[in-house]
C-alpha cells in the first residue's frame, strides 16, 4: 500500500507548467530565466519577446532577465515574422534537366527566398548546411532594412544623442558589426528552425570572432537542451602573425530542432575511414590462400601493423575460423557487481568452467547466452584464460562523431579542374562527412548562403558513393564579384553564375566517375529567382481611377510575365514542392 501511495501525485495537475512546455515547443526563444520570491532562479516565459512574435510590430517594454540583446534585435525578429510581395520566377535557359531534376537553386536575398520556401517545405527539411559571414570586423554583403550605419547604431544604442554628442566614453567600436551580423542571422535562424522536420538538424561554420554569440543565439532560437556538439575543425593551418593565439581552427556548430525526436529516429555517427579497407584486405588474403589458416592470419596482423590507422583500427587485426575481422575486448562490468550476471562459462574443449570477472561480466544473462550462440566469445587455449568477446568490424562499420576533425587540404586542385574561380570555398570533402553523418538517402539539405555552392556538390557526390538521392536546395545572392578578382576575369558577373557553372560542371564530373547503381543520377537543379509578385500593383481605390485609366486594368499581370510564371507563383502560394515535375499537354486542340 506505501508503494502505491508512494506513486499518487495527490494534487491537480499545474497546467501552468504545461501550458508553458506547450510555448517553449512552438517559441523557444521565449524561456528566460528568472528569481521566484524565494530567490530561486527558474525558467519562465519572457513575455515581452512572446509579444514581439505576436506582433506585426515593435514592442517596447523591457525588464530584468537572463537574455541576449543587441540594438536592432526587435527589429530583426520584426523582419523575419513580417510578410513579403514576393515571388519566384522560372528560369528554364539557366536550369539543368529543369522538368525532371528535383534540387533547387534559388537566386536572391536569402531572407526572401527562405519566406517563399515556408509553405512548401515547411517541416520538411532534414538539414540545413550554411557557412555564413564570419563577421571579420568589416561589413558584409547582406544589408537588410535594420541595417545601420554607425551613427545609428551609436544613436539606437544611447550612445549618441540626435545631435550627434556623444553619451559614452569611448564607446566599443565594433559593437555595431557584432549588432549587425546578429541581426542578420538571427531572422535567418528564427526561418530555418521552422524549416527543418522535428528531427532536422542545422550546421553552421563560424571562425572565433562570433561563435560565442553564434551560441547564445542558437541556444535561444533551437533551446539549450537541441544543443547536439560543436566540431572543432584543425586545418592544420595557423593564422600569420597576430597579437594573440594564432588560430588554426573553425567550428562547426549543429544544433537539431527536437532532441528527443533527433535520438528516436537518428544516429550522429560517420563510418569507420578504413573498415572497407581492412575487410576487404582480408578477403584478399583469404581468396588467394584459397583457406583460413595460421598463414593469413599472420599476414593480416603484419599489414593491419604496417598501415597508416589510427590505435581503434590497428587493433582490428585478427580473423576467426570463419572469416570474420575482430578484435578483442574485455566482458568485465565496469562497476556495480550486484547487478551482473557472474555465472561461469564452460570451455569448450576442457568442458571445465573458465574464471569470471571480480565484478561480474558486463552483459547480463540473455545477452551472454546470444553471444556464444553467434560464436562471438574467445576463449584462450584453456579453461584458466578469463574469456574475452570478439567484437567483429563488420557489425561496428560506424563511430560516433567526435569533436575533433583533422582536414588541412583545401579544394584549390578541385576547383581548377572544374575549371571554376572561387576565393576559400569550403572544402566539398568536409561538408560531405557531416552531411553523410546526419542525412539519410531522400533527405533535403538546404544551403542558404551557397558561395561555390560547395553543399550542393557534396550530395550529389555522396549519392553517387552511397546510392543516396538526396535533394538540395541553394540559395545565393547575386552578389556582384570584384572587377579585380579571377572570377569576374574569368566571365562570371555574380556568385550565384558561379554557383550555378560549378553545378553543372561538378554533376557532368561525377557522372563520368564510377557511382552507386541505386543513385538516380540526379545532377540537375531548377534556377528560380525571386521576384515582385506577377500582378499588377493596385495603388487606387477605385473612387481615384479616371474612365482613361480602365483599359489598363483589363489584365491585372504584369507585362512579359508568362503562364510558366503564373504556375509557380500559385505553386509557392499553395504550399506545392518546388520540384515536381511538370508536363506541358494541349488541350481542345489548342
Amino acid at each position: 500500500m506505501r508503494n502505491e501511495l508512494d506513486k499518487m501525485k495527490l494534487q491537480s495537475p499545474n497546467w501552468a507548467h504545461e501550458n508553458i512546455r506547450k510555448l517553449v515547443e512552438i517559441f523557444p526563444n521565449c524561456v528566460t530565466e528568472t528569481i521566484d520570491v524565494d530567490g530561486i532562479t527558474k525558467h519562465a516565459i519572457d513575455f515581452d519577446q512572446l509579444q514581439q512574435e505576436l506582433s506585426d510590430h515593435i514592442v517596447n517594454g523591457p525588464q530584468e532577465r537572463y537574455q541576449l540583446n543587441w540594438p536592432g534585435k526587435r527589429e530583426a525578429m520584426l523582419a523575419a515574422n513580417a510578410p513579403i510581395a514576393k515571388t519566384l520566377r522560372p528560369v528554364r535557359e539557366e536550369s539543368v534537366d529543369f522538368d525532371t531534376t528535383q534540387n533547387l537553386f534559388i537566386e536572391g536575398d536569402n531572407l526572401k527566398s527562405l519566406k517563399l520556401l515556408l509553405e512548401s517545405y515547411l517541416g520538411k527539411v532534414k538539414m540545413i548546411y550554411i557557412d555564413p559571414p564570419y563577421n571579420t570586423g568589416n561589413d558584409f554583403i547582406f544589408v537588410d532594412d535594420f541595417a545601420e550605419s554607425t551613427a545609428d547604431y551609436l544613436e539606437r544604442s544611447n550612445q549618441m544623442d540626435k545631435d550627434g554628442n556623444r553619451l559614452v566614453a569611448n564607446p566599443e567600436r565594433k559593437g555595431r558589426f557584432h549588432s549587425d551580423w546578429l541581426s542578420m542571422m538571427y531572422s535567418r535562424l528564427k526561418l530555418a528552425r521552422i524549416l527543418l522536420s522535428d528531427d532536422g538538424t542545422i550546421a553552421i561554420h563560424i571562425d572565433e570572432n562570433e561563435y560565442p554569440n553564434l551560441e547564445k543565439l542558437l541556444s535561444e532560437i533551437f533551446g539549450e537542451e537541441n544543443n547536439l556538439g560543436t566540431i572543432v575543425w584543425d586545418k592544420r593551418n595557423p593564422k600569420g602573425k597576430v597579437a594573440g593565439i594564432a588560430q588554426q581552427h573553425e567550428l562547426i556548430s549543429i544544433y537539431c530542432k527536437n532532441k528527443e525526436c533527433f535520438q528516436e529516429n537518428c544516429e550522429l555517427i560517420r563510418p569507420k575511414k578504413n573498415a572497407e579497407k581492412i575487410l576487404s584486405q582480408a578477403q584478399k588474403l583469404i581468396l588467394r590462400n584459397g583457406s583460413i589458416n595460421d598463414k593469413v592470419k599472420k599476414e593480416f596482423r603484419d599489414w593491419v601493423k604496417k598501415q597508416n590507422f589510427s590505435g581503434g583500427e590497428k587493433a582490428y587485426c585478427l580473423i576467426d575460423s570463419i572469416g570474420n575481422v575482430f578484435r578483442e575486448v574485455s566482458m568485465a562490468a565496469p562497476d556495480k557487481p550486484e547487478t551482473r550476471s557472474h555465472r561461469p562459462l564452460i570451455h569448450p574443449l576442457t568442458n571445465k568452467p573458465c574464471p569470471a570477472p571480480e565484478k561480474g561480466w558486463r552483459f547480463p544473462e540473455r545477452s551472454m547466452d546470444a553471444l556464444l550462440q553467434r560464436n562471438e566469445i574467445l576463449f584462450g587455449a584453456d579453461e584458466t584464460t578469463q574469456p574475452r568477446r570478439k567484437y567483429l568490424l563488420k557489425n561496428n562499420m560506424f563511430e560516433n562523431v567526435p569533436s575533433l576533425l583533422y582536414f588541412g587540404g583545401s579544394d584549390s586542385s578541385l576547383l581548377k579542374d572544374l575549371g571554376i574561380q572561387f576565393d576559400n570555398p569550403k572544402p566539398m570533402t568536409v561538408v560531405k562527412k557531416i552531411i553523410q553523418s546526419i542525412t539519410q538517402e531522400t533527405d533535403i539539405v538546404i544551403d542558404f548562403f551557397a558561395g561555390s555552392a560547395t553543399t550542393a556538390h557534396a550530395v550529389m557526390q555522396l549519392n553517387a558513393e552511397d546510392g543516396g538521392n538526396r535533394k538540395f536546395i541553394m540559395i545565393q545572392l547575386p552578389e556582384k564579384c570584384k572587377p579585380s578578382s579571377e572570377a569576374s576575369k574569368a566571365g562570371y558577373p555574380t556568385i550565384a553564375e558561379i554557383s550555378k557553372e560549378r553545378i553543372r560542371r561538378s554533376g557532368a564530373k561525377i557522372l563520368e566517375g564510377e557511382c552507386h547503381q541505386n543513385w538516380n543520377r540526379d545532377i540537375g537543379f531548377r534556377v528560380l529567382k525571386v521576384d515582385t509578385s506577377n500582378m499588377k500593383d493596385v495603388y487606387y481605390r477605385p473612387d481615384k481611377i479616371e474612365q482613361s485609366d480602365l483599359l489598363s486594368w483589363v489584365d491585372n499581370i504584369k507585362p512579359g510575365r508568362t503562364s510558366e510564371d503564373l504556375l509557380f507563383q500559385v505553386l509557392v502560394d499553395w504550399g506545392v514542392n518546388l520540384s515536381l515535375p511538370i508536363h506541358q499537354e494541349k488541350l481542345g486542340g489548342g
